[in-house]
């Protein structure tokens, strides 16, 4: 936790005007204790490893204005009642605004039967999982009284469902990644407001119940016992299209079926999202995985998106030893792939395995060209998803490529 904490005293700490050796006021120096604390604990991390390999985790409730420079906060003691995870959403949208770009919520509520609530049931911690697994830090945390409550505890069905949404978390875990390195580089954070990217639409200046990742991504989860649909607004001009179904949307409101299971998420027309397919019991060991590149074109047929790679670990990524992909998808037929950073030092084997289109039909012909050698390729189109599925081009992710669509 971090912070001085007297869990019988009248606000569970000491009493603010309680001075220190120094004669400072308790008020002054709260929080600036647990990010010292935290700072020391990343700081010792790191000196009892020379060789600089590992990048120490280290998870605070108490913190204060740099904290991100040292770890991950977590919002603190919620409780398993749906009110506490609709307030979750605005807790978290503002951390990130104060540059805490690594935060989360325990997923389903920490203070359960220990804390004299109930223990959440399947329908509360299936929809507060859906809505943990598209913030920045995800886990699920409870107290020591409380019922248990891995997925598997919430029945078959409850299961099978939690499962495909931690699914999706790992699909993204690169696309992630690569906001992560935008954040650090930026200071943008990674769960974004959608008035930062849309400040003239005045529906996005007080939407508190959904929310950017990155800023392809919008999402909004269902936060209301009961509910089977959400009300959702889409911002800009352009159209989004439903990551699951590829179903295209116009600017503007929209009532969208979202039963148990199921979270409304949809990435913006004009970008190209990263995904890992592959399941792996761990991020980890998703590091030499293939990928996939979704492509959901604007209007005028423009694409475009990053993805960054590096060791995953260690610091050798502030030396230049990283690589930042960029893919660009014009004309409505064109995706190509450049680099915008590289290194002797870090070659990526990861190689593209597969690209979807939204929205788009298969063409007469597919061809792609590498190393000035250019073969053609697979095309179908899946029904069930609304997309384009260019199968098994099989060229490294950090080349230089282009995949054409002969229409």
């Amino acid at each position: 936790m971090n912070e001085p904490s007297v869990f019988n005293g009248p606000e569970v700490s000491m009493q603010k005007d309680a001075l220190s050796l120094a004669g400072v006021e308790h008020r002054e120096w709260h929080n600036l204790y647990g990010m010292y604390m935290q700072r020391a604990t990343a700081d010792g991390l790191l000196r009892r490893n020379p060789q600089q390999d590992k990048r120490p985790f280290v998870l605070s409730r108490s913190f204060y204005a740099g904290s991100q420079r040292w770890g991950a906060i977590w919002t603190g003691d919620n409780a398993c009642k749906w009110d506490h995870l609709v307030a979750s959403i605005p807790m978290l949208l503002t951390l990130g605004l104060c540059g805490i770009t690594f935060s989360g919520a325990d997923v389903g509520g920490f203070l359960g039967k220990g804390g004299g609530y109930g223990d959440p049931d399947a329908e509360l911690f299936t929809r507060w999982f859906e809505a943990g697994a598209y913030t920045p830090f995800f886990r699920g945390h409870a107290h020591h009284d409380s019922a248990r409550r891995e997925p598997w505890t919430f029945g078959e069905e409850a299961a099978a469902r939690l499962r495909e949404v931690a699914k999706e978390r790992y699909q993204l875990i690169s696309y992630w990644y690569t906001v992560f390195h935008q954040a650090e580089a930026t200071g943008a954070p990674t769960m974004r407001p959608l008035w930062v990217h849309y400040p003239a639409d005045s529906a996005t200046w007080d939407a508190a119940d959904q929310w950017l990742v990155g800023r392809d991504l919008l999402v909004h989860p269902v936060t209301a016992q009961g509910a089977s649909s959400a009300e959702v607004h889409l911002p800009g001009t352009e159209a989004w299209f439903g990551v699951r179904d590829g179903v295209r949307l116009p600017p503007g409101k929209h009532s969208v079926s979202a039963p148990l299971g199921t979270i409304p998420v949809f990435q913006r027309g004009g970008s190209v999202v990263p995904r890992q397919m592959r399941l792996r019991r761990a991020a980890s060991l998703m590091g030499k995985d293939p990928f996939t590149l979704v492509v959901a074109p604007d209007s005028a047929g423009f694409a475009e998106g990053e993805l960054y790679l590096d060791a995953g670990d260690g610091y050798e990524y502030k030396a230049g030893a990283y690589a930042l992909r960029r893919f660009t998808f014009s004309g409505g037929t064109t995706l190509a792939s450049s680099g915008l950073h590289a290194s002797d030092a870090f070659a990526p084997p990861n190689r593209l395995e597969r690209l979807e289109i939204l929205g788009v039909r298969p063409p007469a012909k597919v061809v792609l060209t590498h190393m000035g050698v250019a073969r053609e390729l697979e095309a179908n189109w899946c029904e069930a998803t609304g997309r384009t599925v260019v199968r098994k081009p099989d060229v490294p992710i950090a080349a230089d490529w282009t995949i054409s669509l002969i229409l």
